[in-house]
């Protein structure tokens, strides 16, 4: 047998979950043209900046030079506005020239300077313009397949999708958890049987591995889902091996809380016989079967909610041939570094 006690346990919830990137950026041709060249490796890594695909920037350039052009026309013009409305200015003085010829002089000179203002966005604009035909990485990640292939002609009346850039170092998991599992653990929060503690999250991968870095949780929702019953819950983690990729289903267990006076039992310790469960106890020396109520595991072990109090015996090894009201004799239990006992039935 082993001596039943109480002992502060980590409330673990092992949730199902998906990975998803935690940047996801979708590369869009911003200029009208021919795709000349892809500069990258489907599936490679990107930086920030680096050169992806170059659209054939001759007619981008061409319209630049057309825009400067239109520039230096309108600076121009606004010189002889303005040199005008100078000498207009001291002639309206001794009224060689009317009033009015004066007003159309300075209102020349004020379009002319629209007109500069005008050329200089148009030039602005034709080398943005110019400067999107070499499209590059909006963030560090790995970048999927090519939307597109050289010859393709892309910005037309709509920014073109190119390909997609996602930072998968580290992820996002979306986890769900019952509402009922939360409510219970409120509950244990309020009463004091368990201690709040910064929750870490380790995944286990479809395989059942452990992922090797452990992650944090991020933030749970503040409403449930009507049609699921469920709270979304999201984790934060390092994946600096890439082996967790987006879409990906996992399990994820998360440490929620500090059970302070948990009874725990070892796990062959426990009979179940369909959704009830019961332990063997040496009370006096003689064997009675007692009832519990098993919440979660723990390691190999169950953790009991009711029906055992702390410094109880109960029998761990030889069950299938312990009856009420059996005779136990204490010996060591290979098992367990504590004391164990075997029964020793006596024949009524």
């Amino acid at each position: 047998m082993v001596t039943v006690a109480a002992s502060a346990i980590p409330l673990v919830a092992e949730l199902p979950g998906r990975v998803e990137a935690s940047r996801v950026a979708e590369v869009r041709a911003r200029a009208a043209g021919i795709v000349l060249k892809r500069e990258f490796e489907e599936g490679s890594e990107v930086k920030a900046g680096d050169r992806l695909f170059q659209i054939d920037p001759a007619p981008l350039r061409a319209a630049q030079a057309s825009a400067r052009a239109s520039l230096s026309r309108a600076q121009a013009a606004l010189n002889v506005a303005r040199l005008k409305a100078e000498r207009y200015s001291s002639l309206v003085e001794t009224r060689a020239i009317s009033q009015q010829e004066y007003d159309d002089a300075v209102a020349t000179r004020d379009l002319a300077k629209a007109d500069v203002d005008l050329a200089k966005a148009a030039l602005e604009t034709a080398s943005l313009n110019l400067g999107y035909a070499t499209v590059t990485a909006p963030i560090r990640g790995r970048i999927g397949r090519a939307a597109v292939t050289e010859g393709a002609l892309v910005g037309q009346n709509e920014a073109t999708p190119l390909a997609t850039v996602q930072q998968i170092d580290p992820v996002y998991v979306n986890l769900t958890q019952s509402s009922s599992d939360a409510l219970r653990l409120k509950r244990a929060l309020e009463s004091g049987s368990a201690a709040s503690e910064t929750a870490q999250v380790v995944i286990l991968t479809e395989d059942g591995r452990e992922h090797p870095h452990p992650g944090r949780l991020l933030f749970s929702e503040v409403s449930v889902d009507e049609s699921t019953g469920t709270i979304a819950l999201r984790a934060e983690v390092p994946n600096p091996d890439r082996s967790l990729l987006p879409g990906m289903y996992v399990r994820a267990r998360l440490q929620q809380a500090v059970a302070r006076d948990a009874i725990t039992v070892p796990q062959q310790a426990v009979v179940r016989a369909g959704d009830a469960a019961s332990v063997w106890v040496v009370k006096d020396g003689k064997a009675e079967r007692r009832e519990v109520k098993v919440t979660a595991a723990h390691g190999d072990q169950w953790v009991i909610a009711s029906g055992l109090a702390a410094g109880e015996h109960i029998v761990v090894d030889g069950l299938q041939r312990v009856q009420p009201g059996a005779d136990v004799k204490p010996v060591a239990w290979p098992g367990s570094q504590v004391a164990a006992t075997e029964q020793t039935q006596k024949t009524p």
